[in-house]
């Protein structure tokens, strides 16, 4: 029962080729940066993995997390709500390029399609898009004098997300806006990667304070100063290191 992991590289070593990949994150905000970066490590290491599909909020920005796994290639398929964010430049080349490909979902669509997912509900109506480019081809139903358009669920085989705090069962606590997509995120992934800001034993966690039970947690990993995205583009990094 203890899904302490003790590093990241660990924590990544099992994410394949081709696979879905959901990234927590709004913003800046619960982006597992140190996650992220470890599988980049992983590919450069060993050339694996790639074709990925990423479900984010977001397109990344900078040279840094997401922006940095699109960087290096290994992201065949987005899907997001906000592919033009701060500096979605590293995205944007390579979409103009016609190397990577684009699911475009309004933000509260692509929230309820992965709390479809992780609730086991395959489709539901919205009425969001209707009469859009990104209704064509979807199916749609009339309620109450109103056009509806159908939308799938979205699951994954990975989640990497980030939470202030867990314990060794897996049992999570999330900082303010962090929580926006990543408890849905772990429901909606066959396997949960999270790092967390600190680890602590069982029961140290009030039971009303638990976000995420651990039953949807496959291993927590401890990144005690996790870095900031905004903090590192104002820096100007890049991940990798680019030397001199």
């Amino acid at each position: 029962m203890d899904k302490t992991i003790e590093s990241l590289s660990e924590a990544v070593a099992a994410i394949a080729d081709g696979a879905t990949v959901m990234i927590g994150g709004f913003g800046g905000s619960g982006a597992p940066i140190e996650l992220v970066h470890a599988l980049i490590d992983r590919f450069l290491a060993t050339g694996s993995p790639t074709g990925l599909t990423v479900v984010n909020n977001n397109a990344g920005n900078g040279h840094v997390g997401l922006a940095a796994l699109i960087e290096q290639g290994m992201v065949a398929k987005l899907v997001c709500s906000f592919p033009r964010s701060a500096d979605p430049r590293v995205f944007t080349e390579r979409y103009q390029r016609g190397e990577i490909e684009l699911e475009l979902v309004p933000q509260g669509t692509l929230a309820e399609r992965i709390r479809a997912g992780g609730a086991g509900i395959p489709a539901f109506y919205t009425p969001t898009a209707y009469g859009t480019d990104l209704a064509v081809g979807k199916p749609t139903a009339e309620f109450d004098g109103r056009t509806y358009v159908q939308e799938r669920w979205l699951k994954a085989d990975v989640a990497l997300v980030k939470a202030e705090a867990g314990d060794r069962l897996g049992n999570l606590v999330f900082r303010k806006a962090a929580r926006n997509f990543g408890p849905l995120m772990c429901m909606a992934a066959a396997r949960t990667i999270v790092q967390v800001s600190r680890i602590v034993e069982p029961g140290a966690i009030d039971p009303e304070h638990v976000v995420t039970p651990g039953i949807f947690v496959a291993g927590v990993v401890e990144v005690p100063d996790p870095a900031q995205e905004e903090l590192l583009n104002r820096a100007g990094a890049r991940y990798p290191e680019v030397a001199a």
